[in-house]
């Protein structure tokens, strides 16, 4: 079920109302059933394979929980290997298989074992991390074992951040799911606004983000560089829009029913390095391989060497969770490499902007650092986007094409608008990027519109709660503000396409 349908848009309201009416006693019962019926919405019988490591980790951390020594770390392993095998067969199966197969007839040997047909389970990446996270802490100690199955069914499949996270820790989430939730009017709005501006990050920038990307990154050698370069930067704006906006419904949907999740983004654009980047990006799962993979490898505990391996190995790690392709694993190793040469430029970095010389330019220098880092992680997202290698080869060593004709028409065009008044001048700008995109002028005009208020709420956000902020406000003035962003949402959603776009994360 997306959060995007009108299918949500019945559930939603109907789930929470009974939330509210049942006894806390029975509330488990009714998200747990709620929580399979919205997984069931997609492909109905896989919902047996969360169910097998459900019941796998059930048992797994009892065991955990009652024993010591070797056993202890051979049901851990045992744990391990369930969850981390389905992952690996359902999603890396054909993947290595194909690899395999091209290897043996490089070195012309007949390789009979041919690609399964198989659908790869909805969001099975994410609460496969979620269910080792409970078996791993269980292990450690930080977590009891979870005796009764129904809430830690409820853990791993709560419907909020069932499909793409974020990927919580028992710790915060399995005693707020035994905890009783009052309604409380406050939190309940607060929940419904941030489930209304992440509505509008997803259906009404990232899905007309998606209609200027789609044709160029299908197609990238009918483009020359222009082209290419701001489909990758739109790109970028609509992975964060989407998944942002997936998080700020999964953060709302559950705040609504008492239970607070993490936030799994904090203005990653704003970020002036690529480590910070990390810490504002995806933040559920880069602490995941933060705790799970890159400290128990070493960390930053080693020398220098070690630290750049431990880095690579982690983000490769990253690349490849995202998706069985070449792509993301090159996509996770430049951000290896990035955040492996910042670590070590960094210490040198700050010590440069506490001089007292390097001090009055401040301004600019953040400015520096904040660009270099966009234009960094853009560069890595040509990766992430391109459906082959080859495509994402075009487009890398196409960048810097066809500037020449594109600058100079954008004068020649601009020139003849402003001599036609202002309006000439706003045509002229228009006429310069129909010539890089099939967009109408009114979808050029809706998508300027729509980046320069999320713009301007970002640069709020970032600043401060603005959501507590703008609760001060006039009732007249909020109201009015809440149903002219919900009308936006309908007129320029599903209702304007037609289309029930599927968040870009559903894949992973």
């Amino acid at each position: 079920m997306l959060f995007n349908s009108f299918h949500f848009l019945i559930f939603f309201p109907v789930v929470t109302t009974l939330y509210f009416l049942l006894p806390h006693r029975f509330r488990w019962g009714l998200l747990l059933a709620a929580s399979c019926y919205f997984y069931m919405a997609f492909i109905p019988k896989y919902i047996l394979i969360l169910f097998i490591t459900i019941t796998v980790d059930y048992f797994a951390g009892i065991g955990l929980e009652a024993t010591q020594g070797r056993k202890k770390k051979w049901i851990l392993l045992a744990s391990i290997l369930a969850n981390v095998g389905m992952l690996g067969f359902f999603k890396y199966f054909n993947f290595a298989n194909e690899n395999i197969a091209a290897f043996a007839n490089f070195i012309d040997w007949n390789y009979p074992i041919e690609n399964l047909s198989i659908i790869l389970p909805i969001g099975l990446s994410f609460h496969t991390f979620q269910s080792l996270s409970y078996t791993i802490e269980v292990y450690r100690g930080h977590q009891k074992a979870e005796r009764h199955y129904g809430y830690l069914a409820l853990y791993v499949l709560f419907y909020p951040q069932l499909v793409a996270g974020p990927i919580e820790r028992p710790q915060n989430i399995l005693h707020q799911l035994h905890e009783e939730h009052r309604f409380e009017y406050q939190r309940v709005t607060d929940g419904l606004k941030w489930m209304a501006w992440g509505m509008f990050k997803k259906v009404v920038i990232a899905d007309r983000m998606a209609l200027f990307v789609n044709p160029i990154y299908d197609s990238p050698t009918g483009h020359d560089g222009p082209a290419l370069v701001f489909a990758t930067l739109a790109f970028a704006i609509q992975i964060y829009c989407d998944f942002s906006g997936y998080s700020d419904i999964a953060f709302g949907s559950a705040q609504v029913m008492g239970i607070r999740l993490m936030k799994n983004f904090q203005h990653p654009y704003f970020a002036k390095s690529i480590s910070e980047f990390w810490r504002r990006w995806h933040i559920s799962l880069s602490t995941w391989f933060r705790d799970y993979v890159y400290i128990p490898l070493g960390g930053n505990r080693a020398g220098a060497r070690r630290v750049i391996l431990n880095l690579l190995i982690t983000f490769l790690l990253s690349g490849l969770w995202h998706g069985a392709n070449w792509t993301f694993a090159i996509w996770g190793g430049l951000h290896g490499l990035f955040v492996a040469l910042n670590h070590f430029i960094e210490p040198r970095w700050i010590r440069l902007r506490e001089s007292g010389f390097a001090k009055r330019f401040s301004p600019a220098l953040d400015a520096l650092s904040l660009l270099s880092t966009v234009g960094l992680v853009c560069f890595a997202w040509i990766f992430f986007r391109a459906s082959t290698l080859s495509d994402a080869f075009y487009i890398t060593t196409h960048l810097f094409s066809g500037w020449t004709t594109f600058v100079s028409q954008f004068f020649r065009l601009t020139q003849e608008g402003i001599r036609a008044g202002f309006w000439g001048f706003v045509s002229g700008l228009f006429a310069s990027l129909n010539s890089i995109t099939e967009l109408t002028r009114s979808e050029i005009a809706l998508s300027v519109i729509a980046l320069i208020f999320l713009l301007y709420i970002e640069i709020k956000q970032h600043r401060g709660d603005f959501l507590a902020r703008f609760n001060l406000k006039q009732p007249a003035i909020r109201h009015v503000s809440y149903s002219l962003l919900i009308v936006i949402i309908l007129a320029l959603g599903t209702l304007y396409t037609g289309v029930e776009q599927a968040f870009i994360y559903f894949q992973f």
